[in-house]
């Protein structure tokens, strides 16, 4: 693994990507087939924070502030996501007011799968009882 924030190591780049492909995906289905305007607001709040921790990781901005732990936010970000994810595609699966909203609730349901195991693979990657400079996963 790369190195990266101080405890933690460094996000794998497919899994980093593909969240924000979904998202942007979701967003499309939601604002093109008029959903509900929370829905589209939603969608578009979870692609900006996904490609703004993105581009923190792209740019190497987590460097710049090492006193705070990004893998943690970033962990934050995938379990609050995934929540309220949850809550939207099934609004948007259960309404079915038109095909994009049904399409839009499949792809947030696949953005969740996506978020989960974005969180279970960066909670192992964080040390929470291991040295601050060790990148090695606990076993």
């Amino acid at each position: 693994a790369a190195r990266g924030a101080p405890g933690a190591a460094r996000r794998p780049q497919p899994l980093s990507v593909s969240p924000q492909v979904a998202a942007v995906a979701l967003l499309l289905c939601f604002a093109v087939s008029r959903a509900p305007g929370a829905c589209t607001a939603l969608a578009a709040f979870e692609a900006a924070a996904t490609a703004l921790l993105l581009l923190l990781y792209l740019l190497r901005l987590d460097k710049a502030l090492p006193w705070l732990c990004w893998p943690l936010a970033d962990l934050c970000n995938s379990v609050v996501a995934a929540l309220f994810l949850l809550v939207l595609c099934l609004f948007a699966i259960i309404t079915r007011s038109n095909r994009g909203t049904l399409a839009g609730g499949v792809i947030g349901l696949i953005l969740i799968v996506l978020c989960i195991v974005d969180a279970v693979l960066l909670f192992k990657m964080i040390s929470f009882n291991r040295p601050r400079g060790s990148n090695t996963p606990a076993k």
